[in-house]
């Protein structure tokens, strides 16, 4: 019986870098993996930098030092593209204001809303907050003014200011110039 010839797809998994994922995460030397595993700290050192192969006996090992399933290894990461025009348009209030949820609807963890901001844009005139853990602000261009009970923060293309997601709030755009900013919320 012939076999049949597959050819390879030519995507590889990069175990080691993966396993130096971990254990950078772990905020583990390349040491204590060493001493934990039985494994020299140079055999370590050409599996992280994907230069050799451990054994699946190995493997084992360094998952189990790591406190990982192996299976984790070889998952695919999940990935999601939001083409901005297909970004669904989302209203948090305000005037002359465009804006769109550029992260995916289902994600749980953090929300990016990109907002375009006419020139004399404003957000409501009673400060409000946001059901959220943090909230990132990022100036693309334009000048834009962050409103906090106590203070307001007049910011230029490229400032970033971060602040309590619970936090009352609002914002306005004084200048002539529109404003593009990113409003990144931590769940």
């Amino acid at each position: 019986m012939k076999t049949l010839p597959v050819e390879s797809s030519g995507s590889t998994i990069n175990i080691g870098a993966r396993l130096r994922g971990v254990r950078q995460q772990q905020r583990m030397t390349i040491d204590q993996v060493a001493e934990l595993s039985g494994l020299t700290k140079g055999f370590l050192s050409r599996v992280e930098r994907d230069l050799t192969s451990p054994s699946v006996s190995t493997l084992i090992k360094l998952c189990e030092v790591l406190g990982i399933d192996v299976g984790t290894l070889f998952e695919v990461p999940e990935t999601q593209l939001v083409r901005l025009v297909d970004a669904p348009r989302v209203s948090l209030g305000g005037e002359g204001i465009t804006e769109q949820l550029v992260t995916p609807r289902g994600e749980k963890r953090v929300q990016v809303i990109r907002a375009e901001v006419a020139p004399q844009g404003a957000g409501e005139a009673e400060l409000y907050s946001v059901d959220c853990e943090l909230e990132v602000l990022h100036v693309v261009s334009g000048q834009f003014t962050l409103v906090l009970p106590d203070q307001r923060w007049e910011l230029e293309a490229g400032d970033t200011i971060t602040f309590p997601g619970r936090e009352p709030h609002s914002w306005e755009n004084l200048s002539d110039e529109p404003a593009l900013v990113l409003w990144t919320l931590i769940l």
